[in-house]
């Protein structure tokens, strides 16, 4: 079946449907990693947006049940170059066509997507309108319209507390959009997992008696969940936090910092950061639209760690005397490099010297 992107710009993409039927808008977004789109579809950050793989043969290992980084897909569209019908992998329980169908994802196949990259390298992010239907160009564009979601942590965000019983400490995850594989990374390390809303209070978090608090990564605009960053604010010096992605920016925010949509953003594993103590440069995975503004750290009593190689942009944050950090890439690498896991020992080693000192909220 023939299918369409019309652009923001009034640029027209021709291809062939390989996923659900119908029309979507959604942001347009790029992602250079080689392998990992059944990750990359599953991971909550990417609500609300149409992804682009710059990797041209997708599809040809299919769906794997151990690879899913949420319960289901969250992308608003998947547009590759070519795609591989047929699976050729032991692990594969569905082809991808059969997946995205059954979420209602349109996949269209036949992009060029150099251009299409290169275009959203050139000019930023755009909303973008997929079809498989008939409507004419008219139509289309009046569809372009319709305004881009504000509210995906809402969305992508457990509704209820859950827990991952363990026998060490007891760290509790507010879920912005959070991948299974910071749950994972968490869990390995005998952490207790009590996951909650997006919108829980300070009070009840500290009500679990927590040795740490983990941000996790989600999508959208860090601004767009102002609840959040109260509540982050409260907690601030009461017990050691980790911040991840979204969870990077919304500390950043609550310490009085601020943040900016970047042009294309980082989306993807292969991208080089910088670690400012070390010197070292480590290959990282991430994905986010949103960075913090360095001029707006003075004062805030955070400190630039890591930074990208690529543009700059602040990579890593910790606090000159409270128990926080942040990391904007993602430590549990899924897909892409497993060179930052060890953040994980780091947050575990933060939460242990703050039991020692007797600051911790037990007392």
């Amino acid at each position: 079946m023939k299918a369409r992107v019309l652009l923001e710009d009034n640029s027209l993409f021709y291809g062939e449907s390989f996923g659900a039927e119908g029309a979507w808008v959604g942001e347009v977004v790029f992602n250079t990693s080689m392998t990992g789109y059944q990750e990359i579809l599953t991971d909550p950050s990417y609500c609300g947006q149409i992804i682009t793989m710059t990797y041209p043969l997708i599809g040809n290992y299919g769906i794997a049940r151990d690879d899913f980084e949420s319960m289901r897909p969250h992308a608003q569209g998947f547009l590759v170059r070519e795609f591989a019908e047929y699976a050729s992998n032991w692990r594969n329980e569905m082809p991808l066509a059969q997946f995205l169908k059954e979420y209602g994802i349109i996949g269209i196949s036949g992009i060029d997507t150099r251009m299409l990259t290169r275009k959203i390298r050139l000019h930023g992010t755009m909303k973008a309108v997929l079809t498989t239907g008939d409507e004419s160009l008219q139509e289309l564009k009046e569809r372009l319209n319709t305004p881009l979601m504000r509210d995906q942590v809402a969305r992508v965000s457990t509704k209820s507390i859950h827990v991952y019983p363990n026998t060490g400490k007891r760290v509790v995850l507010m879920d912005f959009g959070v991948k299974h594989s910071i749950v994972r990374g968490l869990a390995g390390r005998n952490c207790e997992v009590v996951t909650v809303p997006y919108n829980t209070s300070a009070k009840e978090i500290l009500r679990f008696r927590p040795d740490g608090v983990v941000l996790s990564n989600g999508p959208g605009n860090p601004k767009d969940v102002p609840e959040a960053i109260y509540t982050i604010r409260q907690l601030l010096g009461k017990v050691p936090i980790f911040g991840v992605c979204m969870g990077h920016q919304l500390l950043a925010l609550a310490c009085g910092a601020d943040t900016e949509k970047m042009k294309f953003g980082h989306r993807g594993g292969n991208q080089p950061v910088k670690a400012l103590k070390t010197g070292n440069t480590v290959i990282t995975s991430q994905n986010h639209g949103y960075a913090v503004v360095k001029e707006s750290l003075q004062g805030t009593g955070l400190e630039v760690t890591h930074i990208a190689l690529n543009d700059g942009s602040v990579e890593g944050l910790a606090h000159q005397s409270l128990p926080c950090f942040s990391v904007q890439y993602h430590p549990e690498s899924a897909p892409g490099p497993r060179d930052s896991e060890s953040l994980f020992d780091h947050f575990e080693k933060l939460m242990e010297s703050f039991a020692q000192k007797g600051e911790s909220i037990h007392a």
